[in-house]
């Protein structure tokens, strides 16, 4: 038996730790947290305090002014509309894909398993590049249409080999039942394994999800004008090639279109923010059960 004297140097080594780990995480916290709020005060300051750089993290003559300018824009409401539109149906095609690809591959019994899991894996390191990648496209015809956005993302290697993990966690016992009381492959996917998945699931969604809401690049290369999510509208905006009258000068014509700016960040980055308390418990489970095994 320990004395109560040995006992108390590692309870204070332990304290020691569990207040470093505070700290730290107190500091990745800021890290985080700060510019958030640098951008929310600017976003409602004006443009006088603004230019007199009297704004860090609360609001000085509180204004709606950049809200206003955002929500007249006469492209914000499409490009809302753009970008909910190749988010959800982004994330619907791309999980419904993978599950058909990664339910199959989590079987060992299947001929040529092996060889396509390899390939899988190959596919995430090497690519052929954005050059041949747009070739591709533009040869199938999807340059100018949403499928464009939608098609050659539908399956990511790296979410498939999670999924495919995870499937592999779920009991033997539990398909070889199903079997016996007549079930085929595609019923206990649909009635038994996906039920089971929801963890992994909403982690691939979730990502997913957020793939499709904060691009802008690949929307610049395939879409049209028409087409434009909202972040390739903030990219604009950002770059100073969208709003060019209001942007453009110096004084408060430019102190307002830093408040745009960091208004339009808020309206594009919330959505996304306001989803992922929903999805955390799924969040964190997902990705460690899917790695245990496999």
């Amino acid at each position: 038996m320990l004395s109560n004297s040995e006992k108390k140097p590692a309870g204070r080594r332990g304290g020691a730790v569990d207040l470093c780990i505070s700290a730290i995480m107190l500091v990745v916290l800021a890290v985080y947290v700060v510019p958030c709020l640098y951008i929310a005060a600017t976003s409602f300051s004006s443009s006088k305090a603004i230019m007199n750089d009297q704004v860090f993290l609360w609001p000085v003559d509180f204004t709606f002014d950049a809200y206003r300018q955002i929500l007249s824009h006469p492209t914000l409401l499409s490009s809302y509309r753009n970008t909910i539109l190749h988010t959800v149906c982004g994330t619907l095609i791309s999980l419904m894909m993978t599950v058909l690809f990664a339910y199959p591959l989590s079987k060992s019994f299947l001929r040529g398993q092996k060889v396509i899991i390899r390939l899988v894996v190959f596919s995430m390191f090497f690519s052929g590049g954005l050059i041949p990648n747009y070739l591709l496209v533009a040869s199938l015809g999807l340059t100018g249409t949403r499928l464009a956005m939608l098609i050659p993302f539908a399956i990511s290697p790296f979410y498939l080999i999670i999924l495919m993990s995870f499937f592999r966690t779920i009991p033997v016992e539990l398909e070889e039942a199903a079997l016996i009381d007549g079930y085929g492959w595609f019923g206990i996917l649909l009635h038994i394994v996906l039920p089971l998945s929801g963890a992994a699931i909403a982690t691939i969604g979730l990502y997913t999800a957020v793939f499709f809401w904060n691009d802008w690049f690949y929307s610049l290369i395939y879409l049209n004008d028409s087409q434009y999510p909202v972040m390739l509208l903030l990219r604009n905006i950002v770059s100073g090639s969208a709003m060019a009258g209001q942007a453009g000068g110096v004084g408060a014509n430019a102190s307002l279109a830093v408040a745009v700016k960091s208004a339009l960040i808020l309206i594009a980055t919330i959505p996304p923010i306001l989803l992922y308390p929903f999805l955390q418990k799924y969040f964190v489970r997902g990705m460690t059960v899917g790695a245990i095994k496999g």
